[in-house]
């Protein structure tokens, strides 16, 4: 058995240490022998620390021989970045902790060089805890999550974050780098950080203007060309070329920024400031005192919504872009904010544009409709106004048609309803609005919104149900369905007549009288009439509309009164507009008052035409009187009870939906151009974003077969756009397959359902809910993990990534993500089984991979060939030759190199030391094979297949000594 030599000096320098006491004061500090600090470990570092401390150790030491070989958690630290703590014992004998350990920020580095590295277990290359101090202002839950993805794709594990001391712990197997690359920390937001005098990356220099001197390569490669990612000398000269007659107006301008010359002397350090979230910019911080920089963050913070314009930066400007002074000319917002920012309408309705020399962000308000009074979002409001009709629309019988689209197929849907059914389904959802009204807290307008669609629904019942369960003759159907609608009319104009009431002075019967009639209360007219005393008026209200006779007779009496001259002067004025109204001529009893469309449509309908006129006649006369300006036009509810200003309302802009149906219930049987307009949110309402209720109305009219039409994805994008903004994917998505099929455009829905998916992922496949009610939908699998693929990537977690790549079948994508991005990884951390579940996964596809032999196939030849190597060695028996064995592993080691070359860059240093670990494993197993019944010649060829493998020089150079003394051997029984 050997002896250890380190053991032996270690033993007699125990033997030399004494204990010199300080016996001035009493106390006990103590000093040590030079043979005992010489053998602790080096810390000059003043902002580091070791726990348990170098005095308490060397004391340890003295008391206990032999305890730095064998320190219990021994841990490191710097103030302000964190430590590491070694489980377990370790044995820090001679360590220069100074050149091992760096904490910078947001990462620690042990063993920097990686040529004094030692294997992985000994020294502090071995398993610990690592815990990270980070500047952050983001949310605990969104930290958390890139923390773990980070901390995954190093390979190490996640522990905590603690948000109140801002400490990442994780732990590590061994060590070379840990911590947050440079874009996970802009995507983390970080704080302002803590200067590090160790790198040199958290510091910038001031930035000079682009006119400083181009012979100083240092200055330009700080200038804002460069900041911008441009060649500054390149830009340099293109402005020479350009604008040679602007020296003396760019020496002023630099005079003007004069704070940011390059110092003549050592220039002074700046501390880098977090960019600027342009919400919180303060058009005062873009001062000569301040280090920010003005660039949009991925900072995830809650914006307002409703129309907001928030003031950004401003540039006095005295010369328009067209004078001569070209060099002030003001640019965009994507250029000045960055090539990854257009101007364009960003996530969630955000606008970012310019206006003159300002930037201005906005926010599309496409959720008022979910709003109380106080503008808060109400949950049960989300509830009945899209989950409540959504889910009832689903109950629905629907008839499914299989597109394909690919490889794929996913199924459109159409909702499929008879007239007989139809009025148990305006039920329905006039029952969901009316629990929407019971919320408390709505404002007046959307209760009349509320209140207008209820009466919709309650037309499309009167309008379009069947009549045919009835039991009544067919000549009697249209007198059913005028009645119906009179009574629709009445309710709908009742609040209307209340309200003019109300305002009138008590003594004024008769006026109180027409108004009554203008919305045909009849009842409460003949009794007022009759309370007055006024019997022969009562009797002639009692038989208002009736018989044609009596208004013939009336309207003759009235000619005769005005052919004999008889003076009007002795009537009531108000009783000669009674009178006139229920002789059916309806003009002259309005004369000049304003009454709104509604109340003429039922005058025109209870006065004026017969009474068996059926509602098309009806319809028609109304439209007639209306295109010769002799009708009121039927505005939109929102006009019509003075909501909105109606003033610039023009004759054919807006059009109320009742009015729409009244078209739509009259020329059933031929083509229409009105549905666009009828079929908008300005006919239901005032926001032109809303368009959760006349979506249900479309789907349901056209299911009955009112009309068909294949050119109104307007109003299907309208809806899809307002439950994206509210995070309902699963709806969106759900609406998308309802949309009409064209031959022009096949794949329509296909295209917007993938673009839901990717560009909402977050929001979907963070509720597993919507996850499974899409894939209940049909959505195809593959392209849910696709999106879900691309979202892991954009985060780095390439782990994550991967899986969802094999998940939708893209083989190639997965195979590049699995060489460049994950499998050194899970290597480096030992997780071999996962590492081949992956590989073998991939191979039964290799045929449509590029480059598989020298990519993913590399490693299931490692794992077969070592399994080979180790399972001959340990059963000593000779299943293969060793020469065959050799062939095996050269040619190992030959795709091995073709891999570094044909991936070359692609390949990070850590995938290229797994190589590295490949061929060291499979050389060591090569030559410790006893190789029973091989040649010295066979021996030899195995080394020389081993100095031409991927292995680093200073492992090589041992097995360059073994093959030197099997030489050796070989010479000296060749010699015998």
């Amino acid at each position: 058995m050997g002896v250890d030599l380190d053991t032996l000096v270690a033993e007699s320098r125990f033997k030399k240490r004494k204990v010199i006491v300080d016996g001035d004061n009493g106390s006990s500090p103590c000093s040590v022998s030079h043979d005992v600090q010489t053998s602790l470990p080096t810390l000059q570092a003043s902002d580091y620390f070791t726990e348990p401390c170098l005095s308490e150790l060397a004391m340890r030491e003295l008391m206990d021989p032999g305890h730095i070989q064998r320190v219990q958690n021994f841990t490191v630290g710097r103030h302000g970045y964190g430590t590491v703590k070694f489980h377990g014992e370790t044995d820090i004998r001679w360590l220069d902790l100074d050149q091992i350990i760096k904490f910078r920020k947001h990462e620690i580095v042990v063993y920097e060089d990686e040529t004094s590295k030692p294997a992985i277990g000994e020294g502090l290359n071995k398993p610990a805890e690592v815990t990270l101090v980070l500047q952050t202002n983001s949310m605990k839950g969104q930290v958390i999550e890139k923390l773990k993805a980070s901390a995954e794709r190093q390979g190490a594990k996640f522990i905590s974050f603690a948000p109140n001391k801002k400490e990442w712990k994780f732990t590590v197997q061994h060590f070379s780098r840990f911590g947050l690359s440079d874009d996970e920390e802009e995507d983390i937001t970080m704080d302002d950080p803590v200067p590090d005098p160790d790198s040199d990356s958290e510091v910038q220099e001031p930035i000079p203007m682009i006119d400083s001197d181009c012979s100083d390569p240092h200055l330009l490669s700080h200038s804002l060309p460069s900041h911008l990612g441009l060649d500054p000398v390149r830009m340099k000269e293109m402005k020479m070329m350009m604008f040679p007659y602007e020296e003396d107006e760019d020496e002023e301008l630099q005079e003007s920024f004069s704070h940011h010359k390059q110092p003549t002397k050592s220039p002074i350090k700046t501390i880098r400031k977090t960019p600027l979230a342009l919400l919180e910019y303060n058009p005062t911080s873009f001062g000569p005192t301040q280090n920010g920089s003005i660039l949009l963050t991925q900072q995830k913070k809650p914006l307002p919504l409703t129309m907001t314009k928030v003031q950004g930066f401003k540039m006095e400007v005295t010369e328009t872009p067209v004078t001569r002074n070209y060099s002030r000319n003001l640019v965009d917002a994507s250029l000045f904010m960055g090539k990854s920012f257009g101007v364009a309408f960003g996530p969630n309705g955000l606008l970012l544009h310019c206006d003159s020399s300002t930037i201005n962000l906005q926010k599309i308000a496409t959720d008022n409709v979910v709003r109380d009074e106080n503008n808060k979002v109400r949950k049960e409001l989300i509830d009945s106004c899209f989950d409540s009709p959504l889910n009832f629309h689903k109950e629905i019988n629907h008839e499914t048609k299989e597109v394909k689209v690919d490889d794929y197929k996913i199924k459109i849907q159409k909702l499929v309803c008879d007239r007989l059914s139809l009025s148990d389904i305006c039920r329905s959802y006039i029952g969901i609005i009316e629990k929407q009204l019971e919320v408390s807290g709505l404002s007046s307008r959307t209760r009349v919104t509320l209140m207008h669609q209820v009466l919709v629904w309650e037309l499309i019942k009167v309008l379009f149900s069947s009549k045919e369960q009835l039991d009544a003759d067919v000549e009697s159907l249209p007198l059913i369905r005028r009645a119906e609608f009179s009574y629709w009319l009445q309710e709908s104009v009742c609040h209307r007549v209340q309200d003019e009431i109300s305002s009138l002075h008590d003594s004024n019967d008769l006026q109180h009288l027409f108004l009554l009639l203008t919305g045909r209360q009849l009842s409460p007219a003949v009794e007022l009439s009759a309370s007055k005393g006024d019997v022969r008026l009562s009797c002639l209200l009692s038989q208002a509309g009736g018989s044609m006779v009596n208004r013939s007779d009336l309207d003759r009496q009235l000619s005769l009164w005005k052919t004999n001259g008889l003076d009007f002067g002795f009537i009531e004025r108000d009783r000669v507009k009674i009178l006139e109204l229920l002789a059916g001529n309806v003009h002259g009893a309005l004369g000049d008052m304003n009454i709104d469309w509604k109340r003429f449509l039922g005058l025109l309908m209870w006065y004026q035409l017969p009474p068996d006129s059926d509602l098309i006649t009806i319809f028609q006369t109304y439209h007639r009187l209306l295109e010769n300006g002799r009708a009121p036009f039927p505005v939109p509810v929102y006009i019509d009870e003075g909501l909105e200003d109606g003033e610039s309302f023009t004759g054919n802009a807006r059009f109320d939906l009742a009015y729409y149906l009244m078209i739509l219930h009259g020329s059933e049987e031929r083509e229409f151009g009105i549905l666009k307009s009828m079929f908008s949110a300005f006919a239901s309402t005032n926001d032109p974003l809303d368009h959760h209720m006349i979506w249900h109305q479309r789907a349901v009219l056209e299911a009955v077969g009112t009309f068909t039409c294949d050119d109104l994805h307007v109003l299907d994008m309208g809806f899809v756009s307002q439950l994206l903004s509210l995070g309902h994917c699963h709806w969106a998505i759900y609406v998308v397959l309802h949309m009409s099929h064209r031959d022009d455009y096949p794949n329509l829905q296909a295209r917007v359902i993938r673009e839901i998916l990717f560009q909402y992922c977050e929001t979907w496949s963070s509720q597993e809910s919507q996850r499974e009610f899409i894939e209940d939908l049909g959505i195809p699998s593959a392209w849910l993990h696709e999106a879900l693929a691309v979202y892991n990537a954009y985060y780095g977690n390439y782990s994550n990534a991967l899986e969802h790549y094999l998940g939708c079948g893209f083989w190639q994508k997965a195979h590049s993500t699995f060489i460049s991005l994950v499998a050194h990884s899970l290597f480096l951390s030992g997780k071999h089984s996962e590492i081949w579940r992956l590989a073998t996964s991939m191979e039964e596809h290799k045929s449509e991979i590029e480059n598989w032999d020298v990519g993913g196939g590399i490693y299931t030849t490692f794992y077969i060939l070592r399994s080979s190597l180790e399972e001959d060695d340990d059963t000593m028996t000779e299943m293969v030759s060793l020469k065959k064995k050799n062939d095996e592993c050269k040619e190992l080691f030959i795709r091995l190199k073709e891999s570094l070359a044909v991936w070359d860059s692609r390949l990070p240093i850590d995938a290229r030391m797994v190589y590295a670990k490949m061929a060291e494993e499979i050389s060591d197993l090569l030559v410790g094979d006893p190789g029973v019944g091989s040649t010295i010649e066979d021996k030899l060829e195995c080394f020389n297949t081993i100095f031409d493998s991927p292995i680093p020089d200073d492992i090589l150079s041992c097995h360059l000594q073994s093959a030197i003394s099997h030489f050796t051997l070989h010479l000296t029984e060749a010699a015998s």
